[in-house]
C-alpha cells in the first residue's frame, strides 16, 4: 500500500520539512510534491512526483522545461493545472539562474563562460553555436547565436563568425556551443572546426580566445586543455 504524506511523521512531510529546515534540504521529489500539493486516492503525492522524475532518465528536473503540459498530464493523477504549475516553477528557476549569470559582463576563463551559458544551454535538445564577442578589455559586446543545429551537430561557416565580429568591431571571440548528450568532451568535428576558425582568425587579426563546450553541469575549455591551436 502506498504511504500517504499525511501518514508520515510531521518532520518528514515535504512542506513542514521545507519550513523547518529550508528548501535546500529537500530532494527533487519532495520539492515537486509541494508543487503538486495532492495525490490521488491510491497514490501519494510523493509517488506522483517520482513518476514525473522517472520520465527524464537522468536528464534532471529542469528538463521539464522542454515538455508540454499535456505530456506531464499523461501521468495518472496529474491534470493540466498541476502540470502547468510544475512547468512554470521550473522555468522561473531557470530564468533566475540565467538572469544572475547575465550580470557577468567580463570573461577571463572558461569557467566564466560556463557560468553565463550553463543555465541557458545545458538542457537544450539541439546544438546552439554562440559567439561571445569581446572588446580589448575582455568586456562582452554581444553574444549572437550563429547556428542552431540538429540533435548531434550544428553547421557553422567561418564567414558567419567573422562577419559578425567585424560588424561589432570585436577585439576577440570566444566560441561556445552545447552538447545535448550532456558530455562536453570535444568531438573530432569540434576540433576540426576550431582549427579552421583559429586559422582564419590569424589572417583577419581577430583572435579566437577560447572554445567552450557546455554539457550537463560540466564544461570543457579547449584553451585550458591546450587544444586551441
Amino acid at each position: 500500500m502506498t504511504t500517504m504524506v499525511r501518514d508520515l511523521p510531521a518532520d518528514e512531510r515535504p512542506r513542514e520539512k521545507l519550513i523547518d529546515y529550508g528548501a535546500s534540504q529537500l530532494s527533487d521529489v519532495e520539492l515537486l510534491a509541494i508543487l503538486l500539493r495532492t495525490g490521488t486516492r491510491n497514490h501519494s503525492v510523493i509517488h506522483l512526483a517520482e513518476e514525473i522524475l522517472a520520465r527524464f532518465q537522468g536528464k534532471g528536473i529542469a528538463a521539464i522545461t522542454q515538455m508540454l503540459p499535456e505530456e506531464i498530464a499523461e501521468i495518472n493523477g496529474i491534470g493540466l493545472a498541476k502540470a502547468a504549475t510544475v512547468i512554470a516553477a521550473v522555468e522561473l528557476g531557470r530564468r533566475i539562474a540565467t538572469k544572475a549569470a547575465a550580470n557577468l559582463d567580463s570573461v577571463y576563463s572558461g569557467g566564466d563562460v560556463a557560468a553565463i551559458f550553463m543555465p541557458r544551454l545545458r538542457y537544450e535538445m539541439k546544438e546552439h553555436f554562440i559567439l561571445v564577442l569581446l572588446d580589448m578589455k575582455n568586456h562582452i559586446i554581444s553574444t549572437p547565436t550563429i547556428s542552431v543545429g540538429s540533435l548531434s551537430n550544428s553547421v557553422v561557416h567561418p564567414r558567419e563568425v567573422f562577419s559578425e565580429a567585424i560588424r561589432r568591431s570585436a577585439g576577440g571571440i570566444i566560441l561556445v556551443h552545447n552538447h545535448p548528450s550532456g558530455d562536453p568532451e570535444p568531438s573530432g568535428d569540434d576540433i576540426a572546426l576550431t582549427r579552421r576558425l583559429v586559422a582564419a582568425s590569424k589572417i583577419l587579426g581577430i583572435p579566437i580566445v577560447d572554445h567552450v563546450i557546455i554539457g550537463d553541469n560540466k564544461f570543457v575549455s579547449l584553451e585550458e586543455k591546450g587544444m586551441l591551436i
